[in-house]
């Protein structure tokens, strides 16, 4: 749940309020460098008792601290950070009402959420793909950014790849010796980069991977294949490196059964970590479990895989080719790769490959885990995706906030992947686990339900239930304000117009999957459903959609008006209305708005935005208004 103050144009009493274009409340407006303190010392702490002074850098600390501030994380968020980096318990994290500015306190300290996201004690790793080349420039950026996640306990186990090894400048295909010089000066430079920006970084030139080689033939008669592994030997420089909060840099070479080294492909090194090291934690530690270094050391599991490159995130086809600001790989990662279009080759030559390698670390790495592809442009997003495990901007904002104004996506905006959970669409009342979906309400509200009332009411009007894995969350809606006529020609205009209305009666998500992306996953698949119904973006492979095939709805919904969660649905609706102590909220079919669009460019009229009422809607609300005032609670009580 979201516990921010709603935004200052809803105080008052508001009797009516619609909007097509919602304002983006992650802004920071009030954020400013002189916001910050001149002369600031941040305190630390490491493994031992003792702390570690920083001081104060007036160029890089304080673009830093902006960049931590601007990631505006939830009070959720803040906690399961320090849940991993803290000993300190989550009640002692502040509680943030999402306004945070950059002000500065009377004690001459910043924010309390800087301290707090700063007080980190213990060290976790990221695995990190940096795919060049890079100029001296964008390497900057990149090692600029990676800099932010060491300040915040992340340390980085980063593998250095280029997308041109293997073929010179000629476009023949180079020798080994001459790829490895190449790829042995971007560690010396990836190192030096690293260094400038006051982190301690070692290049690790031994082969650090394992081949063992078998015979196979592939589909398309390819010769011999290997799989790749990492031994002890190899884990203890990374464990070694983790403890002391140094960054490694890794050459992608590997020796084979016989001590030959050879190089191979960055991906495959990032396979054997991501295995080696996650089997490695699973492990009964022995070390004595009294030594809090010794404690810390034991978890070598990823948090994180990031692949920095110069394409950008996945493209994506319902945004002309901008990136996907988050997939479901469980739901979506065959139909990526399945509609991929032949001319993204060339401009995402290796989109398809990172999603592939996303998905193999994602299946070994925990459930909180998640991979990010992200542009060497983009070092402040870094930040933002540690602390919030987000993407950069919410996949379920309404379309026309996301490609347009100041904080619409660009080529650089980064692409989150979750292992995520399959979705799909119930359309029948006998298809539904009466006690999965009882359980979800309940825990999810905190209520009790009253089964017969509520599932005869669904048995009655249901419309579609899309559940999101076993029950992990679900939104139900249902048929409303239907006049019992004998045949559809006797409806009248106002009727086709106005009934059956689509009603978001239920949307729910249990306490363990909210922040994980299950949230923004249903909220997609509600859209491609219902308002965004019609539009070739509504296209997905979820089990029993209409896969974008139809004719889009106008959804509406109700929700109490002290609801905290309140702020989120104004970002994602197009409107809403005070009927007593409801709010009542909707989104208008996007099919028939871009259709109005059209009709008035036709028409010459293409400077002319759609109106805020049109002429067909005008007494709709009140129709809606009447009906959703009228459904009955599902709880008892």
């Amino acid at each position: 749940m979201l516990t921010a103050r709603p935004p200052s144009w809803l105080s008052g009493s508001i009797s009516q309020s619609v909007r097509r274009r919602p304002t983006c409340a992650k802004s920071l407006a009030g954020t400013t460098r002189s916001a910050l303190i001149p002369q600031l010392t941040l305190l630390r702490p490491k493994h031992s008792s003792s702390s570690q002074i920083l001081t104060y850098n007036p160029g890089e600390d304080t673009e830093f601290l902006l960049s931590l501030l601007q990631a505006g994380p939830s009070a959720r968020d803040s906690r399961k950070y320090l849940d991993s980096f803290s000993v300190r318990p989550p009640s002692a994290v502040p509680s943030l009402d999402g306004s945070i500015t950059a002000e500065t306190q009377p004690s001459g300290t910043v924010n309390p959420l800087v301290t707090d996201l700063l007080s980190h004690t213990a060290r976790r790793p990221a695995l990190v793909k940096i795919q060049g080349p890079f100029n001296d420039v964008q390497l900057e950026s990149v090692a600029k950014g990676l800099a932010y996640l060491q300040k915040l306990g992340l340390v980085s186990i980063i593998i250095v790849d280029r997308d041109d090894i293997g073929m010179d400048e000629h476009g023949k295909p180079m020798c080994e010796s001459e790829a490895r010089r190449l790829m042995l000066r971007e560690v010396e430079r990836t190192t030096q980069f690293l260094v400038k920006h006051r982190v301690t970084a070692t290049p690790v030139l031994s082969t650090v991977v394992r081949i063992r080689k078998f015979d196979f033939e592939d589909e398309e008669g390819g010769s011999r294949q290997y799989e790749t592994y990492v031994e002890d030997e190899g884990l203890d420089v990374i464990r070694r490196a983790v403890e002391e909060g140094e960054i490694p840099v890794l050459m992608p070479v590997a020796m084979d059964e016989l001590c030959k080294s050879q190089m191979i492909g960055g991906n495959d090194v990032i396979r054997a970590l991501v295995k080696g090291m996650t089997a490695k934690t699973q492990q009964p530690p022995t070390a004595d479990p009294a030594s809090p270094m010794e404690e810390n050391s034991s978890d070598l599991t990823p948090l994180r895989l990031l692949i920095i490159n110069r394409e950008g995130g996945v493209p994506s086809y319902a945004r002309a080719g901008m990136p996907h600001l988050s997939i479901n790989l469980q739901s979506e990662y065959d139909f990526i790769q399945n509609t991929f279009p032949g001319d993204w080759a060339s401009s995402h030559p290796t989109a398809l490959s990172n999603l592939t390698l996303a998905r193999d670390c994602l299946e070994v790495m925990p459930p909180s885990g998640s991979a990010l592809i992200v542009s060497h442009k983009s070092p402040a997003a870094l930040i933002a995706n540690l602390i919030t495990n987000k993407p950069a901007h919410s996949a379920s904002l309404p379309h026309s906030l996301l490609v347009e104004g100041e904080g619409k996506i660009t080529r650089h905006t980064p692409t989150l992947i979750r292992k995520g959970l399959p979705i799909r669409i119930i359309r029948s009342v006998q298809d539904i686990d009466r006690a999965k979906l009882t359980r979800l309400l309940e825990k999810s509200f905190r209520r009790t339900l009253d089964q017969n009332a509520f599932f005869s009411r669904l048995e009655r009007d249901l419309d579609f239930l899309i559940v999101a894995g076993d029950y992990a969350g679900a939104a139900l809606c249902t048929f409303e304000g239907r006049k019992e006529k004998t045949s559809s020609s006797t409806l009248t205009d106002a009727d086709k117009t106005h009934l059956p209305m689509c009603y978001l009666d239920k949307f729910a998500v249990l306490p363990s999957h909210q922040g994980d992306g299950t949230v923004d996953f249903l909220w997609v698949a509600l859209r491609d459903e219902t308002f965004g119904l019609g539009l070739k973006d509504a296209a997905n492979a979820n089990i029993g959609s209409l896969s974008g095939v139809g004719i889009g709805r106008d959804l509406v919904w109700r929700s109490r008006g002290d609801n905290p969660v309140n702020k989120w649905y104004y970002e994602r609706s197009n409107g809403f209305t005070t009927r007593g102590k409801w709010k009542m909220f909707w989104c208008d079919a996007e099919q028939r708005i871009r259709g109005l669009k059209g009709v008035r460019a036709a028409k010459g009229d293409k400077g002319i935005p759609v109106k805020v009422v049109e002429d067909e809607e005008q007494g709709r609300l009140e129709v809606w208004g009447d009906i959703v005032e009228a459904i009955p609670s599902a709880w008892s009580g």
